[in-house]
């Protein structure tokens, strides 16, 4: 058994609509050359494209999916939201919730990519293969019950860990999002479940910029099995390692979970045009070595990630590249051409000693 990829090249093909970046088109704002939105299917090709070119594709089991059931979705959205988002789709596209466009179509690529995660998550239950990264798009996180927004169209994790638990593959789950960008729908939809730990590394107040609070930890019988790490911009590299080790890897020890699925996010990138966190395709390799040992030592090795943002074209394949190596065991690397200037920019000392506070006040918090 290897790494799963699950990828479908439809996915690719969901387009938006008239946006400059994240405005739309109108009175001063004038189209972009490049056009649409910055959740484009080219940082998803790149990566794809990057790991047939190194030979890494040939290291990992890869596979397609069919689209999530009618079922899987009302598990996690009304039926009246899905039925309007249907006709709209039908009828030749158009917009639902904020910053969510599609064309004509946009129903079932949507319904795709959520398939891509479920898949990717049923097969690492079934023990078909021993890990799993689903290369989804549209991304998920952001999309509420009945309001998609922030590119997310449907609840693609949600869908897939609701669809698990409804045939017994598992019970407890914990959902790690280091997306730059809170994973606000994510936490809603889990937010009184006692069975689903959802932690999520952020960039504070960048996206939603209203939602991702430390002290927002969940409600009812789900009390304390939500956990929001907001970090100032520029936190870099060695943060993003402090808080893993000593946030969410004690997390995830008290809850003992049976799958750990990771929304993971690349755009917390240095360069990333949507977020300033600093981070390097280094960091992603090793969230995700610790992430893999982590399921090692609490549930049998089972963890699935699932592709959320990211943004820049250039830097994004290198990123993911990094992810799939640290997973899959490989010995096939793509060199980070980033890397010098990168780990220059990283912070000093002193700013080290105020992140390393920053987490310092996290862990009394959670205490």
């Amino acid at each position: 058994m290897k790494t799963g990829f699950f990828w479908d090249e439809h996915c690719f093909w969901h387009a938006g609509g008239n946006y400059a970046f994240t405005l739309p088109l109108g009175g001063l704002i004038q189209p972009l050359a490049a056009g649409g939105l910055p959740e484009s299917p080219e940082t998803k090709r790149r990566l794809k494209n990057l790991i047939d070119v190194t030979g890494l594709s040939d290291d990992l089991i890869m596979r397609n999916a069919q689209p999530a059931t009618w079922q899987d979705l009302t598990r996690v959205h009304p039926k009246k939201f899905l039925r309007q988002f249907k006709d709209i789709s039908d009828a030749g596209g158009g917009e639902l919730g904020h910053r969510t466009p599609f064309a004509q179509g946009g129903f079932e690529l949507a319904a795709l990519s959520a398939g891509l995660a479920k898949n990717a998550l049923f097969s690492v239950l079934n023990g078909q293969v021993e890990n799993a990264y689903a290369l989804s798009r549209p991304p998920g996180h952001h999309c509420l019950p009945e309001y998609p927004n922030g590119f997310c169209l449907l609840a693609n994790i949600a869908i897939a860990v609701k669809a698990a638990q409804a045939e017994q593959l598992c019970n407890r789950v914990a959902v790690l999002d280091w997306d730059v960008h809170h994973g606000n729908g994510t936490e809603a939809i889990f937010y009184d479940n006692p069975d689903v730990l959802t932690i999520s590394i952020h960039q504070e107040y960048n996206y939603p910029i209203d939602t991702g609070d430390a002290q927002d930890t969940g409600t009812d019988a789900g009390q304390g099995a939500n956990m929001n790490i907001p970090l100032p911009p520029g936190a870099g590299h060695a943060t993003y390692i402090e808080a893993f080790n000593r946030l969410v890897f004690p997390a995830l020890t008290r809850f003992q979970p049976d799958v750990i699925v990771v929304a993971c996010g690349y755009d917390a990138a240095a360069i990333d045009p949507l977020g300033r966190m600093l981070a390097t395709a280094e960091t992603f390799h090793q969230l995700t070595e610790m992430a893999k040992e982590t399921a090692a030592d609490l549930c049998d090795g089972k963890i699935v990630l699932v592709h959320e943002g990211g943004y820049s074209e250039v830097y994004v394949p290198f990123c993911g590249h990094a992810v799939l190596q640290a997973l899959s065991g490989s010995l096939i690397t793509a060199p980070d051409p980033l890397k010098e200037t990168l780990d220059a920019r990283q912070p000093n000392s002193d700013f080290q000693r105020y992140f390393s506070g920053v987490i310092d006040d996290l862990e009394l918090h959670f205490l």
